[in-house]
Parts: structure tokens; sequence; C-alpha cells
């Protein structure tokens, strides 16, 4: 079980450097206010979740564990809005088109709100 939580740890940790070194890479790049290099890591995030979960399924069988390290140890950690969107993506698959539209307007809605109401919360604290 320690090696299992080792493993995902660093698989996290790859994944948060990935993160880190592609948004300062696009940042530098563009020379732009825009939050560019999220948006990247994001879309590219979401593409390199597809392409995995695709051939794990169909082309390269591999262990659950060995998905976990990959899609939630990396993955996770490179981008959760990757997650997000396979997951989203599984409703629709589902034809779950209720649940899918849900997820979303969850997501950004109550995600928006939280957002606010801990900056209000930040304020009233400090």
């Amino acid at each position: 079980m320690i090696q299992k939580i080792a493993l995902l740890a660093l698989a996290g940790a790859c994944g948060t450097l990935s993160r880190y070194g592609l948004v300062g890479l696009v940042h530098r790049l563009s020379g732009t206010a825009f939050p560019l290099g999220t948006l990247t890591v994001n879309l590219f995030g979401c593409l390199l979740a597809g392409l995995l979960w695709s051939l794990f399924e169909n082309r390269w069988p591999v262990s659950g564990e060995t998905r976990i390290l990959v899609l939630v140890g990396f993955m996770g950690a490179f981008t959760t809005f990757s997650a997000y969107v396979l997951e989203t993506g599984e409703l629709f698959r589902a034809s779950q088109w209720l649940e899918a539209a849900a997820n979303i307007l969850l997501h950004n809605i109550l995600g928006f709100s939280v957002l606010l109401l801990g900056a209000a919360l930040g304020r009233l604290i400090g």
C-alpha cells in the first residue's frame, strides 16, 4: 500500500512539474496577459486524457493500477480540467444528457460562486 501511494505521489509530482513548465513556457513565448498557458495545459490535458483513455481501452491493455497512476496521478496533477471533461464525456457517451448538462453547469456556476465566496471570506478575515 505504501508503495502504491509513493508511486501515485511521484506521478502527481511529475504532472505538477510538467504543468508548471508548460505554463511558464507558453507565457514566456506568448508575452500576453491572457492566461494562455493555463488554456494550453487544459486543452493539451484533455487531448492527452482522451488519447490515453482510448489507447488503454482499445490498444494498450494496462492494469487498473497503471491507469490510476497515469490518469489520476499524473493527469490529475497536470490538469483536473481533463478529469472534468473526461467524466462529462462519459456521461454524454452513456446518453445521460441531463447529468452531463448538470455537471457542466454545476462546475461552472458553483465554481465561480465559491471562488467569490472564498474571496469575500478572505476580505472578512484579513
